[in-house]
């Protein structure tokens, strides 16, 4: 195998990784759609609609694929896969654009909100990037929107930080350690002094120097995600809520919508070269208030 076919190879594995696991999800969170109580939750269950979208700029494009249930407020998970070149200002971040400035990229990203506000919102997303060189990114995190929840010691944290670390430390004990912390300070409002919430993982330009294994820590990260927050939902779901435990989620959810639009670097990156504008943006929830 050329260089060259070995590096297309590395690129075509990559996105159908993540597109069969953005089915999976999807899979995982309609039949948790079909099993919300019609006691606790209104109306029909909702499912997924795909929209394929192309690229203005550079080449590539995606799949927008939303849901608005009745369990699952509001919740996206897309794919894309995009090739371009980075600007002189973007290159300076990236490895390997100082030689060479071109760059493939191929991810997974999804952003649950949910209408109970005893079920925790999550983020989640991993990526692919060559250019010059090639690196994975990516990791996930539990935001718990009720004062009672919002501990690494709680029990959603804890199970969701156990499956996290379980796939760490499938390929390098000092994984979890250095990408928990990293997440917990990226995931930090300064202007607030307070995390978004109770963190996870967070890594970027991961490269061993060993595609195989680099590769297989990206999918294991994807696994426990799947392992872990479905099963989140499914124990807190049927749990009732108050009207003062909604008015609470709503003034929580405005700390996302503070970082995201301040400091998430996804976002950035999306809105700085070309991405689609409504995925982008799909992370916002749906409903949000301030005090």
């Amino acid at each position: 195998m050329t260089e060259n076919s070995a590096a297309d190879d590395r690129k075509a594995r990559a996105r159908d990784w993540f597109e069969s696991l953005r089915d999976r999800i999807i899979a995982a969170f309609e039949t948790l759609e079909d099993q919300a109580s019609p006691d606790l939750y209104e109306g029909a269950p909702g499912r997924f609609e795909k929209t394929p979208w192309t690229r203005p700029t550079g080449s590539g494009g995606g799949v927008m694929s939303m849901m608005h249930g009745r369990l699952f407020e509001k919740v996206g998970v897309h794919t894309s896969t995009v090739n371009g070149t980075f600007s002189p200002e973007m290159a300076k971040t990236m490895p390997g654009a100082d030689e060479d400035p071109r760059y493939f990229a191929t991810s997974i990203s999804l952003i649950a909100h949910m209408w109970n506000p005893r079920v925790p919102a999550v983020h989640m997303n991993t990526r692919f990037f060559s250019t010059a060189k090639t690196w994975f990114g990516g990791g996930a995190d539990l935001t718990p929107l009720l004062a009672d929840q919002r501990s690494q010691d709680a029990p959603d944290a804890a199970a969701f930080h156990a499956a996290l670390q379980a796939a760490c430390d499938a390929h390098d004990p000092a994984f979890h350690p250095k990408y928990k912390a990293w997440c917990d300070e990226y995931f930090f409002l300064p202007h607030r002094n307070e995390t978004r919430g109770v963190g996870g993982i967070f890594f970027d330009h991961h490269d061993t120097g060993d595609f195989e294994a680099d590769f297989a820590f990206a999918r294991d990260v994807g696994e426990a995600f799947l392992a872990s927050y479905p099963a989140i939902i499914a124990r807190r779901m049927g749990e009732a809520w108050t009207p003062e435990e909604r008015d609470e989620q709503l003034i929580r959810r405005g700390r996302y919508v503070e970082f995201n639009l301040l400091y998430d670097r996804g976002t950035t990156f999306g809105l700085k070269t070309g991405g689609n504008v409504d995925t982008i943006l799909s992370s916002m929830p749906p409903m949000v208030k301030w005090p």
